[in-house]
C-alpha cells in the first residue's frame, strides 16, 4: 500500500486506492486533458473535484501540490525509482504519461520531439488565446465597450485553426496516423470554443472541414466520453 502522507492535500481529500495516480482536477479544457489521457491508457486513477472556486485552488492544501494554484495536478504513488511524485501543468503531465507507458506517442525520438512541439503549440497558443477570446466573448470581458481586446483574440484563435486546419489536410490526427498526447491537448480547447464559449463562428470554425472532422472523431473516442466528464461537475 502506497504511503502518500508526505503530501498534505491527501489531508483534504483523502485517497481512498492510495495506489492508484491521484488526480486533482475539473472538467475544463484543460482538466480534462490528464482525465482523457489516463483513460486512454487504461491507468488506474482516482479524481478528486477541485473547483476553480479560490477556497479550492487557493487553498494550503491545494498549494502545497501545484504553488501556481491551477487544475489539473496528479500525484502518481509509483513515480520515477517507484516513489511518489506530484506534478502539475497539464502539458507536462501529458508528457509524462505518455513517457511513462511509452504510448500515446511515437517511438522514434524525431516523432517524439514532433509530437511535443504540437503539444507546446497548445500550451502556448491555443490555450492562452482560446481562453482570452472566451473572456471577451462570452464573460465580463464583452462588457467592455474597447473593441479592440476582443478583435485581437478573435483573429489570433482564427490564425490558430487555420495553422490547425493546414496541418490536419491529409492526415486522420495531428501526428497522421496515431492519435497522440497532441491531440489530446488541443481537442478539448477547439471543443471549448465551439460548445462553452459559443464561437464557432465567430473565429470561422465551421470554414474549416479538416479541423471539424478531426474534433468530431477525438470526442467520439470512448476515453473522451468518458474524460471529458471526470471529476463530475456535481
Amino acid at each position: 500500500m502506497a504511503d502518500l502522507s508526505a503530501f498534505p492535500i491527501t489531508a483534504r481529500w483523502p485517497a481512498q486506492h492510495p495506489d492508484r495516480i491521484q488526480l486533482y482536477s475539473f472538467p475544463t479544457p484543460n482538466g480534462v486533458k490528464a482525465s482523457i489521457a489516463l483513460e486512454e491508457l487504461g491507468l488506474p486513477y482516482e479524481a478528486h473535484k477541485v473547483t476553480l472556486a479560490d477556497a479550492d485552488v487557493k487553498s494550503d492544501a491545494f498549494l502545497s501540490l501545484n504553488p501556481n494554484n491551477k487544475i489539473p495536478a496528479i500525484i502518481d504513488p509509483d513515480g520515477p525509482s517507484g516513489k511518489p511524485m506530484g506534478l502539475w501543468e497539464s502539458g507536462a503531465i501529458l508528457q509524462y504519461l505518455a513517457e511513462k507507458t511509452g504510448k500515446l506517442i511515437p517511438a522514434d525520438a524525431a516523432g517524439k520531439y514532433e509530437t511535443y512541439q504540437w503539444l507546446m503549440f497548445q500550451m502556448g497558443g491555443v490555450g492562452p488565446m482560446f481562453g482570452q477570446l472566451g473572456f471577451f466573448h462570452k464573460f465580463a470581458g464583452k462588457d467592455i465597450e474597447d473593441p479592440r481586446p476582443k478583435a485581437r483574440y478573435v483573429a489570433e484563435s482564427n490564425r490558430l485553426l487555420t495553422v490547425l486546419e493546414k496541418r490536419l489536410d491529409g492526415r486522420e490526427w495531428i501526428m497522421g496516423g496515431d492519435y497522440t498526447i497532441a491531440d489530446i491537448a488541443i481537442f478539448p480547447w477547439v471543443r471549448g470554443v465551439k460548445v462553452f464559449y459559443e464561437a464557432g463562428d465567430l473565429v470561422g470554425l465551421t470554414e474549416m472541414p479538416n479541423v471539424q472532422r478531426w474534433l468530431d472523431a477525438a470526442i467520439a473516442r470512448p476515453a473522451s466520453q468518458t474524460g471529458l466528464n471526470v471529476p463530475a461537475r456535481d
